[in-house]
């Protein structure tokens, strides 16, 4: 079975195609500047890449520039079962869903919750069942790993009507990672000590561009980092993570700007961009720090004491952790950023090898030290792969 999972964007188009029986990845590829007169048209198979320009004016030319494409490497029988989406958010609607106007308009709904997520998928969703709707495409929403989470973690302190008829909840998302990482974890927490504790309690720390925390137990989220929108929870490269609200007012009256404005400002300019002024990328901000610029080493600072703080509440939740798993861009890559998340906590039962952890980049490896109590892992996430196996999994149930 064939199945392409799409990640799309405003302007962009980008895909793996999987052959979900044995789930091997056979071809990826990316079209970029939809909509204008010339788009880059990119695909890759055996390792080959081939690149075109071609005029591309919306996300359906795009698929069927990418159909087109396959079938000139896979043959004129070539097809493909349907096409998943990692979408992020939908009023009332979460979980694993076939794509009809009722779940667009859930989306719709939440298009202020979500304003760079929701509007480009609807979009293109909305157009892909038009043009091409002998192709079934099915929603994987990033909430759905998190609906085991207890009420005590999900609801907010306010009005009980808000989270009944507004969705105003803990929601959680990087959900496909998160389920990734809870499903590869205890396979090489087995390979590593011979069994499982019970229960099985771990962290999952998916730190990248977006990052947020989910603690799991027995392979169920508990706790996620992230409300009911992705701008909470973590100090985040450009957004702010958790914030008064009750700011907001002030805020505009003495910069005297609109509520808009604000918002997009603790949304775009914030973050490890606001605190340090360099930029939102971590290894420039790493760089300017080790020169003696000072808000660069702020920005270092507030941004693993978030994760820290996020780690030792989940860690009570858990009631202890048997695995800490890092993962994502910055997870999976520096050093200097799980060095300081685990710093000073040895009483804890938690020992990073600093050796090990210098070593490790993009595999999975372990960077614990022998007499740490609880195994802490580099993992690299493969959401796109669970985005294939849900969709499987979903057009079985049909």
């Amino acid at each position: 079975m064939h199945v392409l999972v799409a990640n799309l964007g405003s302007t962009s188009f980008k895909y793996s195609l999987f052959d979900i029986d044995d789930e091997t990845v056979l071809a990826k590829g990316r079209i970029e500047r939809i909509g204008e007169a010339e788009s880059p048209v990119s695909v890759e198979v055996d390792g080959k890449k081939q690149e075109a320009i071609l005029p591309v004016p919306d996300h359906a030319v795009a698929v069927q520039t990418c159909l087109n494409d396959l079938r000139s490497h896979f043959g004129d029988d070539f097809n493909i079962a349907a096409i998943g989406f990692k979408t992020v958010h939908a009023a009332g609607i979460s979980g694993v869903q076939l794509v009809d106007e009722k779940l667009l308009q859930a989306m719709e709904e939440f298009n202020e919750v979500l304003p760079a997520h929701n509007p480009p998928y609807v979009n293109a969703m909305r157009l892909l069942r038009n043009k091409l709707p002998e192709i079934p495409l099915v929603a994987a929403f990033e909430t759905g790993f998190h609906q085991t989470i207890p009420n005590r973690q999900r609801y907010y302190g306010v009005p009980f009507e808000w989270a009944e008829k507004y969705h105003i909840q803990k929601w959680g998302f990087h959900g496909a990672s998160h389920r990734y990482i809870s499903v590869r974890t205890p396979e090489l927490f087995v390979r590593h000590a011979g069994k499982l504790p019970e229960p099985f309690r771990m962290i999952s720390m998916h730190l990248g561009g977006s990052s947020s925390l989910c603690a799991i137990k027995d392979g169920k989220s508990v706790a996620a980092s992230m409300g009911t929108s992705p701008q909470t929870g973590l100090f985040q490269n450009n957004r702010c993570g958790d914030f008064d609200p009750f700011i907001v007012p002030y805020l505009m009256r003495k910069m005297n700007v609109s509520y808009e404005e604000v918002l997009k400002q603790l949304s775009s300019k914030s973050g490890l961009l606001g605190l340090s002024g360099i930029g939102s990328d971590l290894r420039d901000i790493m760089n300017e720090a080790k020169n003696g610029n000072e808000r660069a080493q702020l920005a270092l600072d507030v941004f693993a004491g978030s994760i820290r703080q996020y780690l030792g509440a989940y860690m009570l939740e858990l009631g202890g952790v048997d695995a800490l798993v890092f993962t994502a861009g910055i997870g999976e890559n520096n050093e200097f950023i799980r060095e300081q998340v685990c710093k000073n906590l040895e009483s804890f039962g938690i020992v990073l090898d600093e050796k090990k952890n210098a070593e490790v980049r993009s595999v999975e490896a372990p960077i614990h030290s022998p007499e740490s109590k609880t195994q802490i892992w580099v993992i690299p996430t493969n959401e796109e792969l669970v985005v294939a196996r849900q969709v499987k999994e979903c057009l079985s149930a049909k």
